[in-house]
């Protein structure tokens, strides 16, 4: 008996999962999260490198106008914005990554149609449609939910690294995409587009997490807290954080900058850059190098605006890349020519380094003034962002129809960037806003 009495007291507890926190590893699991979601992005990214290299050939094979090619990208673009506060609300109701996994195939299919199309309006639902929509569910607004949910401390250098993603694909991909572009056409470009979308959907299925307390962890740099429940209703809490961000006035404050750098980057360099050197005697494959020379910077500039936006604060930041930026862009015209020349290289650094910069102070924003809905009000941010984008887009290709050169474009665009210096500026400080968390 007494044997029995001992071996019962001296029983392990039952080997289940722990419901509260585990002991944290050396090295967070939140950094593989992270790792995960830049390869992700890094993958995505192709669809984003192809617009601007697609305009030539597409004029050329098909006899489109400018402006009808600009209005495909433009939806692309639109879609893009439109389609991310949605997709941060689905995440809350079903995860990460079913939400990207599914947003990862429909860029794909969109992408493989488009090799098959015979007239614009195709143009419009593949691209356009299909891989906007796809390319918004893996917006900014991805990045801003996985660091909200997996990291307390160092929240700005992982956003700066995050977003640093994207032009780190497009340096992988422009220069493979504009090589394929010259030598076999706009087709396979289309389909290497698709594949790459595809071959990162094993990843984000077998290797991203939704939650920290998925795996009985607490979020870097903070302490342990349980699941929340899925978020019913995605579309109307989306609507709903839309309504109530609106009436407050750093909201239009930080969509109006937004905007201004979408139409600023998105819309007008990336779409028109390649043709506009083109326009000047500059082979494709040259202009497209440049393109991904600026994503060489991007990264680091994007990456030091994260350290930054842990330590100063972020509505002066905002106002130093505006400004920086609109400058630049002021030159532009001046400095396109048949060759590659040192002032046109001090140009594309400079550019690089200040192409999203803005993100991170942006993202720490919409944290400081909208708590817990920072990733859906991000979310409509960003959908400022590309609506301006895509106004660009479009309107950057009718200016080349109507005036012959982009000049006009460039100079207007130049002269929007100091306006939103001026408006960073004014955004006030948010009365939740705390101290940076200092790294340990």
């Amino acid at each position: 008996m007494l044997g029995d009495v001992t071996q019962t007291t001296e029983t392990p507890a039952p080997t289940r999962e722990p419901a509260g926190p585990r002991r944290t590893p050396r090295v967070h699991r939140a950094w593989f999260v992270a790792a995960v979601t830049f390869v992700t992005i890094i993958g995505a990214a192709a669809f984003a490198s192809l617009p601007g290299l697609l305009i030539e050939p597409l004029h050329g094979e098909f006899r489109w106008s400018r402006g009808t090619i600009g209005f495909a990208v433009s939806v692309n673009l639109a879609l893009y914005g439109l389609t991310a506060p949605f997709a941060a609300a689905l995440m809350d109701r079903f995860g990460i990554r079913r939400v990207v996994a599914a947003a990862l195939s429909v860029i794909a299919a969109g992408s493989l149609l488009t090799v098959w199309m015979t007239a614009a309006w195709q143009l419009v639902l593949y691209w356009g449609v299909l891989v906007g929509l796809g390319s918004g569910s893996m917006a900014l607004a991805f990045a801003a939910t996985v660091t909200n949910r997996w990291f307390t401390a160092r929240r700005g250098l992982v956003t700066g690294i995050l977003t640093a993603a994207g032009a780190s694909g497009q340096l992988i991909f422009l220069p493979l995409l504009s090589w394929l572009v010259e030598r076999h056409g706009w087709r396979p470009a289309a389909v290497t587009v698709a594949l790459a979308a595809l071959a990162v959907v094993p990843f984000v299925w077998l290797l991203l997490r939704d939650h920290p307390a998925d795996v009985g962890l607490a979020p870097y740099g903070g302490e342990y807290a349980e699941k929340p429940a899925p978020v019913t209703g995605a579309a109307r809490r989306a609507v709903t954080v839309l309504f109530r961000a609106a009436r407050t006035g750093p909201f239009w404050l930080l969509a109006g900058t937004f905007a201004i750098c979408g139409a600023s980057t998105n819309g007008l360099v990336k779409t028109h850059f390649v043709p506009a050197a083109h326009d000047h005697g500059m082979p494709v494959t040259a202009a497209a190098g440049l393109l991904a020379v600026i994503g060489v910077f991007d990264v680091v500039g994007t990456v030091a605006s994260g350290w930054f936006t842990d330590r100063f604060e972020a509505r002066r930041l905002l106002a130093v890349y505006y400004a920086l930026r609109g400058v630049s862009l002021l030159f532009l015209p001046m400095l396109l020519a048949p060759a590659v020349h040192p002032p046109m290289l001090f140009f594309i650094v400079f550019y690089g380094l200040d192409w999203v910069a803005t993100v991170p102070p942006t993202i720490a924003l919409c944290r400081e003034h909208y708590g817990e809905d920072s990733a859906i009000v991000f979310g409509w941010v960003l959908a400022s962002h590309q609506v301006g984008a895509a106004a660009v887009a479009f309107a950057g290709g009718v200016a080349r129809d109507v005036f012959g050169s982009y000049d006009v474009v460039w100079y207007a665009s130049g002269a929007l960037c100091a306006a939103a210096a001026l408006m960073a500026l004014v955004i006030r400080r948010g009365a939740a806003s705390t101290p940076a968390v200092k790294p340990a």
